[in-house]
């Protein structure tokens, strides 16, 4: 009697002293916000970072995740994919989009932003089918052009309605972070004239994937006399559109829009990154401010594969991890306006991404099937949205099977 009597206390101040639901323990933590990079725990408590400390003790916490030799960094950050999948449409609009949930936590993803795949026409079922479904965090920018990226070109001014974009978005002002211009290739500017003009109404950014350039639609012109501080120049490195010049050098329009505080994103996809336009930009000291994937089903099942690959050939251009880090987290936090993101402050909300960093010889290949070698690639370990663990590669936040404690299962019922 007092045996269990002694044990009923003993697990009763066990269970005072655990303050923290998990605790990430024995790993290198990058956070760029904060500036930390050093060997540190992370404490989590109620969804919560409670505590960014060297030793913090096991006993506090309920739960361990072993992040021995691993990093640790605020949770991952997308800011172009498509995810507009189940419509039946074979378009981006459907077929070649990717519900969020399968392939982001797998890949260190807490977050993914939607590039513009709906309009203000379907954006509703776009939310309804997919973002509010998705245990993802899923953002979204609205497509200038009304049926989004369906079927045909999206070059009819008519669908370039500014003042519906902007009260769509108003209606979801949860979720819509801003506006998108894709694939126009005619004459004039009416793409990105309506989509600022709709950033304006709301005060949110416009990313633009420009299309192809002709005589008056160039890069200098869109940076200078068309963008806004803040908008966001996505496939930086695809060379369609004369990033790097004929001769190899940048464009000085690069620099020049920078300087104007226009944002270089790298939205890889599956035709717009190029190893001969991303080594002699970065060559140049010319590197993105975010990495995103373009994510769709063309892209993930050929040279892009997935966030941490992309991650991966920054890291084969030169840039050091600390810079790529930023890059994936706290930049595209910003970048999209939810700076409540993107990194470990304690009482923000306890997205964390565990990642392997491993060394050796690799090869990543390009849209064009080229192939770089490098020396190090990372890999998506442990996955944390929420304080809650998404994905867990090799059990480093599980218990060994031979102390875990199974619940009696109950044998299925005879039919």
């Amino acid at each position: 009697m007092l045996r269990n009597v002694v044990a009923l206390i003993f697990l009763a101040a066990l269970a005072q002293a655990q303050q923290y639901d998990l605790l990430i323990r024995g790993g290198h933590v990058i956070d760029p916000k904060n500036k930390i990079d050093a060997m540190s725990d992370v404490a989590i408590a109620d969804g919560k970072i409670a505590l960014v400390a060297p030793n913090i003790p096991a006993v506090r916490a309920k739960r361990i995740v072993n992040a021995t030799g691993m990093l640790v960094t605020p949770g991952l950050i997308d800011i172009h994919a498509h995810l507009y999948a189940g419509t039946g449409i074979k378009a981006l609009t459907g077929d070649d989009s990717i519900y969020p949930d399968t392939f982001s936590f797998r890949t260190g993803l807490t977050t993914v932003v939607d590039a513009g795949t709906a309009g203000w026409r379907n954006f509703p079922d776009f939310r309804q089918r997919v973002i509010d479904r998705a245990q993802t965090r899923v953002f979204a920018f609205i497509n200038i052009f009304g049926p989004g990226m369906g079927t045909g070109p999206q070059n009819d001014p008519a669908e370039m309605n500014a003042e519906q974009t902007a009260d769509m978005a108003r209606k979801n002002s949860d979720i819509v972070v801003g506006f998108k211009v894709a694939h126009y290739d005619r004459q004039g500017w009416p793409d990105v004239e309506n989509a600022v003009k709709a950033g304006e109404l709301t005060h949110l950014p416009v990313m633009v994937d420009f299309g192809y350039t002709n005589e008056d639609r160039n890069i200098g012109r869109l940076f200078m006399d068309k963008l806004r501080p803040g908008d966001i120049y996505t496939h930086c490195y695809a060379g369609h559109r004369d990033e790097v010049l004929a001769n190899g050098t940048l464009n000085p329009a690069m620099v020049a829009g920078r300087k104007r505080g226009i944002i270089f994103d790298v939205g890889h996809g599956g035709g717009s990154f190029y190893w001969n336009i991303a080594e002699p930009a970065t060559r140049a000291g010319f590197w993105p401010d975010s990495i995103s994937t373009d994510l769709h089903t063309g892209s993930m099942n050929s040279g892009m594969k997935d966030f941490p690959e992309t991650m991966s050939k920054l890291l084969a251009l030169g840039a050091p991890l600390q810079r790529v880090i930023a890059m994936s987290t706290w930049n595209p936090a910003r970048e999209i306006h939810h700076e409540e993101l993107g990194h470990l402050t304690p009482g923000a909300v306890a997205d964390v991404t565990v990642l392997r960093l491993e060394k050796g010889q690799f090869g990543f290949v390009d849209c064009a099937g080229a192939r770089m070698d490098g020396t190090q690639r990372l890999w998506a370990e442990v996955t944390i949205k929420g304080g809650q663990v998404m994905w867990d590669r090799n059990g480093r936040a599980a218990t060994d099977w031979k102390t875990f404690h199974y619940t009696k299962r109950e044998p299925a019922p005879v039919k």
